[in-house]
């Protein structure tokens, strides 16, 4: 099971810094400022929420997972399929109603760390 979160955070944290690239030089000229800012917004969480799922993949190591940090690590990656994905679709298409979709990607991520949080307070995975 670690394996498998290591593997989505250097996916992710990959995709951060080849998307944070690519919004710096090639969007630049492209986007309003207002996209832009959506646009590096998401680049952000992206690279934030890989320490999560990092953080969860360490703990997971050696086969002690329990179901709250399998859960952490589903909800970190649904927050970045649907807070990150989200986003980065409003800012290239400018379809606004995209941004109904980014709470719930939120509430994912807030939900991932404070299961994380459990978990490591009760040192179930430790």
């Amino acid at each position: 099971m670690s394996r498998f979160y290591l593997l989505c955070m250097a996916v992710n944290a990959f995709l951060a810094v080849a998307f944070g690239a690519f919004g710096a030089h090639a969007l630049k000229s492209w986007l309003t400022p207002e996209l832009l800012e959506t646009y590096r917004t998401s680049v952000q969480y992206q690279m934030f929420h890989c320490v999560g799922l990092l953080a969860v993949a360490w703990l997971a190591q050696g086969g002690k997972a329990g179901a709250a940090l399998k859960w952490s690590g589903c909800l970190f990656i649904v927050g970045l399929i649907l807070f990150c994905g989200s986003l980065y679709l409003l800012a290239l298409s400018g379809q606004h109603w995209l941004g109904a979709v980014t709470p719930v990607g939120g509430l994912a991520f807030l939900a991932a760390w404070a299961l994380l949080a459990k978990v490591t307070w009760e040192k179930s995975a430790i």
